[in-house]
């Protein structure tokens, strides 16, 4: 007569009894559960990552083919941000950080930018520029500005005061409220109309629909942003070059070279000498892109005074150079 030693391998054993003590600690039958099984299908690839759906996603307002390429980046620009979002959302749990885990998951976060810097070309360079500025007119007010997930990667970077235009942050003081900062953010400004300085649409629809979600998102990471993280580690810690390095790059990506692409392409696509078409959410968007402009720095602390004082700078007037030439 057969036992279950000569029936199953020790590893199937070894399994069934850690499942047999998993089960049991919930007060349910292992029996039920590998019948369950026994019926289940075999998972496959499409299924698992919802591939019918995710192709099925690209839905053109027009019949201009570019328009498929300009809708697919930017959904591959989202799903990187969800990335990114994965990334902080473990960092800010790190009630006891350690060095290297910290620097792991921000040298992730850089790699997701740096991989969408390096791409944007390829649909900067992969969409016919009289093809685009046809399609574009279907998406009005419709924005990259609109994107709550960029927001939130803002505000889990950093605390608050540093998303906040100096003169206001100036004005509030230093015991400002929490979401009084938040009322002051800087991309406020950002969705305005340059005649009149009126919010425009796209302002307008983005805080109906967001506002609740980014006041939410700023009071979950006011504790949990990556500075705050970055303060709990030994002295020691937060001087190590590597952290430093990691930090600083990121600074550069999300501040400078990813506001640099977008205002790339809008000079590409949009600026014509003397007057400039308007972007689709009737954004500012030559004074809101640039990043000598804006100064949006995350950790000022770690640059110099000199450094400071040409964030931005060389980057813009190389890019516009390279694009008008």
């Amino acid at each position: 007569m057969s036992t279950l030693q000569d029936d199953f391998s020790p590893a199937v054993l070894e399994q069934l009894r850690r499942l047999q003590e998993k089960y049991a600690a919930d007060g349910q039958d292992l029996a039920a559960y590998l019948e369950g099984l026994y019926y289940a299908d075999y998972v496959n690839y499409w299924d698992y990552i919802n591939l019918d759906t995710l192709l099925s996603l690209q839905r053109p307002l027009t019949q201009i083919p570019d328009e498929r390429i300009f809708i697919m980046y930017h959904q591959i620009t989202e799903l990187y941000f969800k990335l990114c979002l994965c990334e902080y959302e473990q960092l800010g749990e790190l009630q006891h950080p350690a060095l290297q885990e910290v620097v792991l998951r921000v040298g992730r976060i850089n790699r997701y930018f740096e991989n969408l810097i390096d791409s944007f070309d390829v649909m900067v360079d992969g969409m016919d520029k009289q093809q685009f500025l046809q399609f574009r007119m279907a998406l009005m007010p419709a924005s990259g500005f609109q994107s709550v997930q960029y927001r939130m990667i803002e505000i889990a970077s950093t605390s608050l005061d540093n998303l906040l235009d100096k003169e206001k942050r100036r004005l509030l003081g230093e015991a400002a409220a929490h979401d009084e900062l938040l009322g002051c953010i800087y991309w406020k400004a950002g969705a305005t109309i340059e005649e009149s300085g009126a919010k425009a649409l796209t302002l307008i629809q983005f805080e109906e629909k967001y506002t609740s979600q980014l006041a939410a998102h700023a009071a979950h990471y006011h504790h949990r942003n990556l500075w705050s993280v970055v303060q709990r580690l030994p002295q020691e810690d937060q001087d190590h070059p590597r952290l430093l390095r990691q930090l600083k790059q990121l600074d550069v990506n999300v501040n400078v070279n990813w506001p640099l692409m977008h205002f790339k392409s809008a000079v590409r696509y949009l600026e014509r000498d003397p007057t400039a078409i308007a972007a689709t959410g009737g954004t500012n968007w030559k004074k809101y892109l640039p990043p000598k402009f804006q100064r949006r720095i995350f950790y000022p602390q770690l640059w110099s005074a000199q450094e400071l004082e040409d964030w931005g700078k060389g980057w813009v007037e190389s890019v516009l150079e390279e694009v008008r030439a």
